[in-house]
């Protein structure tokens, strides 16, 4: 897959409570819906093999009979796709009975995972049907439906690893896992999965869609990793509970794709893998753990397709673009600029600033969050020294928009020229005027650092940085010139955010 992106799918089924066989036709449609859009990783919802909301039939043998053979012949059906299928159904070891999810691919029972943390109060007390579950991985034998048996393992330590797609390391939790006091994925996490699967059957109420968002977006952020939340939906019992089938996927604490709410159905959409791996060698805080007590599952793909991204990849991702939004981004970012500004005066005593202005963007930007940080310390204004010093490439527009600025704002306004400045030091080191290269664009950007230094040293001032993120990241400044300050305010703000701050 080019770049590294895996494409997911949260999938609700309508189900019948009760009706294994029922339930596994319509998780086969959707298996083959998943197939026809390139899905590579689906994940159902929980105990949807059966349904959630069974009640005491979860104790009676012949619906765990029913959920055995409808999982049998789903096996034969995942044969059919190059896909890794998790569906969540009621399993049995050594006589107990667990709520589980099972990893389908391509004919195989790769892994079962039963879910840790059992409700025993509120909504569904899901202890009286469900034993917790056990620490270790074991292994259970497995009637293979196309040859001999073979050996599963079961447990909540299972990590499944792509052969094929470097970076795809999937964990598994299930339901009540994410609304936890400590999250079941924080240690899949750090053992190196990066892409959650939940497996969930969570009630609907009010205001709980926002907060189940929310949850999810705020997991996948904490965890640097893909998040993909599958939910139960429609057919399962409302005698007491209602299930809105709400599915969502986020990435990196950004939602990718959410579905409606009240309905079944596929929500896709993909993971970037390389960007996760990317974000986690830059993060300092997110630490590995012993993988001793992990088993990890291999499995490969047959065929990895190119993509056609169905996920929406912002062109300008630090600009909002609902207007009231941005204008709260805008106001917020300008606060900071100022207040870090303050604070750096305040503690060395300043109360002067130099500030070189262009009449461009990114120096009008800096004006005007130094004239807010002297508001904030209740300097008067014409403690700020805008220097406007035209040469070759200066043009009335930017010379009258830097001495407008300066005025409007209160601050002190000197004109330095530096066309002789300029000319001279060419003529030191024997460069002619006429040739255009880096050393003649150069030349002018060091002379006028070297003029706001040597004021800002007279004055008793800070030279104030004009330079802003994009132009420092690309090199897109001189060194030993306008990359130098002495307090840079716009180092952290892109060029596309500048306009509109």
């Amino acid at each position: 897959m080019k770049d590294r992106f895996v494409r997911v799918a949260a999938v609700t089924p309508e189900i019948a409570v009760a009706d294994p066989a029922a339930n596994a036709t319509e998780i086969a449609r959707w298996m083959e819906e998943c197939a026809k859009q390139d899905v590579k990783v689906a994940v159902f919802p929980e105990l949807c093999l059966s349904g959630y909301t069974c009640g005491d039939l979860f104790l009676q043998s012949s619906l765990i009979w029913g959920v055995e053979e409808a999982l049998s012949w789903l096996l034969r059906v995942s044969a059919n796709y190059d896909c890794l299928f998790f569906v969540g159904l009621p399993w049995t070891v050594n006589g107990k009975l667990y709520n589980c999810v099972a990893a389908l691919f391509e004919g195989r029972l790769v892994g079962v995972v039963p879910k840790k943390q059992i409700p025993n109060h509120g909504e569904f007390s899901e202890g009286r049907y469900f034993a917790p579950a056990f620490e270790k991985t074991i292994e259970v034998s497995f009637p293979n439906v196309l040859g001999d048996p073979y050996s599963v393992p079961v447990g909540t330590n299972l990590l499944f690893t792509c052969d094929n797609l470097y970076g795809l390391t999937i964990g598994v939790q299930i339901g009540e896992a994410l609304w936890g006091v400590k999250s079941q994925d924080e240690d899949l996490i750090q053992a190196g999965a990066t892409v959650i699967l939940n497996a969930a059957a969570d009630i609907e109420t009010t205001g709980k869609a926002d907060y189940r968002r929310d949850l999810v977006r705020l997991q996948s952020a904490k965890g640097v990793c893909g998040y993909v939340f599958a939910n139960a939906g429609e057919g399962e019992s409302t005698t007491d509970l209602v299930f809105s089938g709400h599915n969502v996927i986020a990435e990196n604490g950004r939602v990718l794709a959410e579905s409606a709410r009240f309905a079944t159905g596929i929500t896709v959409t993909e993971i970037d893998l390389d960007r996760i791996d990317g974000d986690r060698r830059r993060k300092s805080t997110f630490d590995a753990v012993e993988t001793d007590r992990y088993t990890y599952i291999p499995f490969g793909y047959y065929f990895l397709p190119e993509l056609e991204l169905t996920r929406t990849i912002e062109p300008s991702p630090f600009v909002p673009k609902e207007e009231e939004a941005r204008k709260k981004r805008c106001e917020e970012i300008v606060q900071i600029q100022a207040m870090g500004l303050k604070t750096r005066m305040k503690k060395i005593g300043a109360k002067k600033a130099v500030v070189g202005v262009s009449g461009g963007l990114d120096s009008t930007l800096a004006l005007l969050i130094t004239a807010r940080a002297f508001d904030l310390l209740g300097l008067p204004r014409n403690g700020i020294l805008a220097v406007t010093m035209p040469c070759f490439g200066t043009t009335d527009r930017t010379y009258n928009n830097a001495c407008v600025m300066a005025e409007t704002l209160g601050c002190e306004l000197r004109e330095v020229n530096i066309k002789a400045a300029v000319k001279q030091h060419f003529r030191d080191i024997g460069h002619e005027l006429n040739d255009l290269s880096v050393t003649f664009e150069n030349a002018q950007a060091r002379e006028r650092t070297q003029v706001l230094m040597d004021l800002a040293n007279k004055i008793g001032g800070l030279v104030i940085g004009t330079g802003d993120l994009s132009e420092l990241a690309l090199g897109w400044a001189t060194y030993n010139g306008d990359h130098m300050s002495m307090y840079g305010v716009n180092g952290a703000i892109p060029k596309t955010l500048v306009r509109h701050l």
